[in-house]
């Protein structure tokens, strides 16, 4: 379960199981990482009142409990500034995310996007039409039109981020499910070819956007491997 899905949890009055590092100091805190966060923020929250013991957890280790939001007023600091911090969180990574993607930057942009699917999914799903749609969803709300499933050249692209002006480039991605990580970079590869093959691209050319590039991107679990097409 992801962070954000926690934290919804204790909105909607459900309470969640956690370690507290009882030795915890602010200087140990580190706000830009999420994954440090992930480890002592809990600790943290609790001790400046911003969670309370619900009751105490007989496990292996000696400081685990459930744990709540102990009042109103409190429960209003979660909904108002806690959830919009993880939603301009994902807002500054889609963004960053695109810029990648149009500097031909790959490793960059599948950092970025793992890093995304490590905070954000805890369901996964063997169908592609999953990822598909978390893509649709994580690159709403951008300077770019989202058009999914749309008939180019010989077939249906997956999602095409079009752009309103156009002098800026479009972005054309193919999605598929991975039945291994092994077969990661394999399947994307598959993914960039065939927006080539069925040339996805061509509607947009005729359109006159001056470039139009495109990404086959391959998910297993938390993990993605992005190719981009060959011009």
């Amino acid at each position: 379960m992801t962070m954000k899905e926690e934290f919804e949890k204790l909105i909607n009055d459900q309470s969640i199981i956690k370690k507290i590092v009882p030795e915890l100091t602010y200087r140990e805190m580190d706000f830009h990482s999420i994954q440090t966060m992930n480890d002592n923020v809990y600790s943290f929250l609790l001790f400046t009142g911003y969670l309370k013991i619900k009751s105490k957890v007989d496990n292996d280790h000696p400081y685990t409990y459930e744990l709540v939001i102990p009042n109103k007023e409190v429960k209003y600091i979660y909904e108002d500034i806690f959830m919009k911090w993880f939603d301009s969180y994902q807002r500054e990574r889609k963004g960053k995310f695109i810029d990648k993607l149009i500097k031909g930057e790959m490793i960059e942009a599948i950092d970025l996007l793992n890093d995304v699917l490590e905070s954000s999914i805890s369901y996964y799903d063997s169908l592609e039409s999953f990822y598909h749609g978390f893509m649709v969803g994580f690159l709403q709300e951008t300077e770019y039109e989202i058009q999914s499933n749309k008939e180019s050249g010989e077939g249906r692209f997956d999602i095409a981020l079009v752009p309103r002006r156009i002098t800026r480039e479009c972005i054309i991605l193919e999605c598929k499910h991975s039945k291994s990580v092994g077969t990661l970079i394999q399947d994307s590869q598959i993914a960039a070819d065939q927006i080539v093959q069925k040339g996805y691209r061509e509607i947009f050319i005729r359109q006159g956007y001056p470039k139009v590039l495109g990404y086959g991107i391959s998910f297993y679990r938390k993990q993605c491997y992005i190719t981009k097409c060959k011009d």
